[in-house]
């Protein structure tokens, strides 16, 4: 029996045509790369060649926080009617210190509302460094997973996995990942998505 990843390496199609949605901030939005060559951009490219017929809408605005997604999102969900959701924010949360509790809030409210839409929800993980604080670092991380099992989203755990601690990934800035480091983010993300597409 064929794998998904075998499937696509051979050029055969996944499944039924999805409607995609990414809701996400400047990790997903392109912040300081050129044009067409986010995770986001290669999913789309890659997508209508395995699975034809599908869309990739990406509806990221840098710096967006998930206060923003919650004020956002229904009209992205009128807009675009995705049968799968990726959610994509939290980190600018983090970067000002909101309060957990508050971010955990705003993703369970957007995981549900995009459920109650119809669509299947992708929640797309992030993790600060500890110089954040130890206990705020873990519950931020702990944020993602227990919204996921509220809600039952699939949980992508970690956005950078595999180069967070890696300088030649990002941006002059040391926090955005370069063009090099978009090809990994979405086969870190594609692991989950892509029985979802079954």
């Amino acid at each position: 029996m064929h794998t998904i990843a075998q499937a696509a390496a051979q050029g055969q199609p996944l499944g039924q045509p999805h409607r995609i949605l990414v809701v996400g901030d400047s990790l997903s939005a392109e912040y300081g790369l050129a044009r067409n060559t986010g995770w986001v951009e290669q999913l789309r490219v890659a997508l209508a060649n395995q699975l034809p017929g599908t869309t990739v809408s990406n509806a990221s605005i840098s710096g967006d926080t998930t206060s923003g997604g919650v004020t956002r999102l229904d009209a992205a969900l009128k807009q675009h009617r995705p049968t799968i959701v990726l959610l994509e924010l939290g980190a600018n949360d983090a970067l000002r210190g909101l309060p957990l509790a508050l971010t955990q809030k705003n993703l369970i409210d957007m995981s549900l509302r995009a459920k109650a839409a119809g669509a299947k929800v992708v929640l797309i993980g992030m993790q600060i460094p500890p110089n954040y604080g130890r206990e705020y670092s873990q519950g931020f991380k702990n944020v993602f997973v227990q919204t996921a099992a509220q809600t039952d989203a699939a949980l992508v755990p970690f956005l950078l996995e595999g180069f967070a601690d890696q300088k030649q990934y990002f941006q002059a800035d040391g926090i955005h990942p370069n063009e090099s480091a978009q090809s990994n983010m979405l086969t870190t993300v594609r692991k989950i998505l892509d029985p979802l597409l079954r």
